[in-house]
């Protein structure tokens, strides 16, 4: 599982001219799920979202994390972070999980940050969404959490 997460002072995604989520500050966070991931990749993966220090103490250091600031949290799911990039010019997305399992494991991510974090919002799995925010810093960070299978990739 492949997470991109930016810090934001704010966020929203649309889809089809409707707003459907929207945050103020906090973390947004692409998803790409990988074939292999499954409910321990997507628990491992909001463990560190949630304890991930990315925001600035009393000093400027980056010391607290999204719960310390009870900040907000948007998952949007991009299968395209799960893409093979490694030849040629065009990208394989065989490593990505095939869409049923993808939004099997979002839908499952997602239910439990809201269990875990009142302060949730997501984006819409298969949707041709667009997602604006403003980046704050900017941070951005990668965090992987290895599949539970690996799997070779091919062209």
């Amino acid at each position: 599982m492949i997470a991109l997460l930016q810090r934001v002072t704010q966020a929203q995604v649309t889809v089809a001219g409707e707003v459907i989520a929207r945050i103020g500050p906090g973390l947004v966070v692409l998803v790409g799920i990988e074939r292999g991931d499954g409910p321990p990749q997507a628990e491992r993966l909001l463990e560190r979202l949630l304890s991930y220090r990315v925001f600035a103490d009393s000093k400027g250091h980056m010391n607290l994390s999204l719960a310390d600031v009870e900040g907000a949290l948007l998952v949007v799911p991009q299968f395209t972070l799960a893409a093979d990039t490694g030849k040629g010019t065009r990208p394989s997305f065989t490593p990505a999980a095939p869409p049923p399992l993808g939004k099997q494991i979002f839908e499952y991510l997602f239910a439990q940050a809201k269990a875990r974090y009142s302060r949730c919002a997501a984006g819409r799995f298969g949707a041709h969404m667009q997602l604006s925010l403003t980046n704050d810093g900017p941070v951005t960070f990668t965090l992987q959490i290895p599949p539970a299978v690996q799997t070779a990739t091919t062209e």
